[in-house]
């Protein structure tokens, strides 16, 4: 219970909301910095043993990096030439940390020129004007920081067994989750109509998993699961462990946190749910059953 904390969206939400902002705009001085990549490989954050990192990144001839530490609550942007600026994660607005970041990578010589909108949320407001999200309970932030820790091993012990391309497991800060992507190495469509993030993301085929702290459409912590293109009768398989199923309001399946937490075995709940979905998604969709590696018995 200690390494799987309770995580009440409901209790936190506020802050949630505030948190995943600030690390948009980490998020997207990122994108701005970095060379795009399939799949959009170069978006994420990857986590740190306090937080998450952006690793690092080059503007004008100075390599830098940013780093999230979600232990003493405070973005820390270090350079080679040693230099280091802070800037603290506490209950102001968006808009006063938004300039207050700005500020610090300008005193850097770091000036990079990105959208300055929240990405992938309804109703986005310009983080300049972002007075509404001004929530921060340092515990709360602190607690979801631990269950990401002991998710991101466990997606990279599902990560090891696969023989094809894969992700590293990362964490995108526009839909803020923590996932891990294997690949068929065959290419797809991405759907009609699609916007830009979906077609330069949705143009292979693809099993993802990972967790993701809910929403006001899905108000609870959850693994996830979906294969892409959707073959046709996934909804029906049968996954592992008890309580997970397809989830309608996702169009992918889900199992509440709240039932591995609570699990004998959360790591062995989790491994049976990805693997479980992977060769419902692998065997519809006709994958090589050869791109994984039968585990030890």
């Amino acid at each position: 219970m200690d390494a799987w904390p309770e995580l009440n969206y409901s209790a936190w939400k506020d802050t949630l909301e505030t948190l995943h902002m600030n690390l948009q705009i980490v998020g997207k001085a990122r994108l701005a910095l970095t060379p795009f990549e399939p799949q959009w490989a170069n978006v994420p954050l990857y986590l740190s043993a306090r937080g998450l990192t952006t690793t690092p990144m080059e503007y004008a001839g100075l390599i830098f990096q940013i780093d999230v530490d979600l232990v003493v609550h405070e973005v820390i942007i270090q350079t080679v030439r040693g230099e280091t600026q802070r800037v603290a994660l506490t209950a102001r607005s968006v808009a006063d940390f938004y300039a207050d970041f700005m500020s610090n990578l300008h005193a850097l010589g770091i000036d990079p020129e990105f959208r300055p909108i929240p990405s992938e949320v309804d109703d986005p407001v310009p983080f300049a004007e972002d007075t509404v999200h001004a929530t921060y309970d340092p515990e709360s932030a602190n607690r979801f920081w631990r269950v990401l820790s002991q998710v991101d091993l466990v997606l990279k012990e599902h990560r090891s067994r696969f023989r094809g391309r894969t992700s590293p497991v990362h964490f995108f800060w526009g839909s803020f989750d923590l996932a891990l992507t294997r690949f068929s190495g065959r290419g797809a469509e991405p759907p009609p109509g699609a916007g830009i993030i979906r077609r330069m993301s949705a143009d292979a085929e693809e099993i993802c998993a990972g967790f993701w702290p809910g929403d006001q459409r899905y108000p609870r912590p959850a693994f996830f699961s979906y294969t892409y293109p959707k073959p046709d009768g996934i909804e029906q398989q049968v996954i592992q462990p008890h309580g997970a199923a397809w989830s309608t309001e996702l169009g992918e399946f889900a199992l509440p946190y709240e039932d591995v937490r609570t699990s004998a075995s959360p790591e062995r709940a989790i491994l049976q749910f990805f693997e479980s979905t992977y060769a419902a998604g692998a065997s519809l969709a006709r994958w090589d059953p050869h791109l994984v590696i039968e585990r030890a018995r």
